[in-house]
């Protein structure tokens, strides 16, 4: 199996998966996102304390790319603090627009790295960006 087959089959894992994809008891941040151009609609619920993601999931509805993007994100958020999550954001973000492209800059992204190709593909781009730039507004909101 090579790289891009590992990769592909982490994007389909996460797109499936319903660890990450459902409401939490008392979340103290609800946050919105809509892709209108596909359709792909999120509400991310964060449960925050003294600026630490004690929790984090999401409910909503898109392709598979956006789903597995949103539950990568919520992997690496979970117990971050604001300043780590955005870090995060901003390395993601970064990748997906070419900026960065040092693997070893990417590692803190875990599997959301295997998103890096996406590039490539300019339709599905706002796909993988969705809820990355959801919490990133609702950071800089709670700032």
């Amino acid at each position: 199996m090579n790289l891009s087959e590992i990769y592909t089959e982490v994007i389909a894992e996460h797109s499936k998966s319903v660890r990450n994809k459902k409401h939490l008891a008392a979340p103290t941040l609800v946050l919105k996102g809509r892709n209108p151009s596909c359709g792909d609609e999120i509400e991310l619920e964060l449960k925050l304390k003294q600026g630490v993601i004690e929790d984090a999931a999401f409910t909503g509805s898109g392709c598979a790319i956006s789903q597995a993007s949103t539950s990568m994100m919520i992997d690496l958020i979970r117990g971050q603090n604001l300043e780590n999550a955005e870090e995060l954001i901003q390395t993601f973000l970064a990748m997906i627009k070419r900026e960065i492209t040092d693997d070893e800059a990417l590692e803190i992204l875990d599997e959301a790295a295997a998103l890096k190709n996406i590039s490539n593909l300019p339709g599905r781009v706002k796909c993988a960006v969705l809820s990355w730039h959801t919490l990133d507004e609702g950071i800089k909101k709670q700032g």
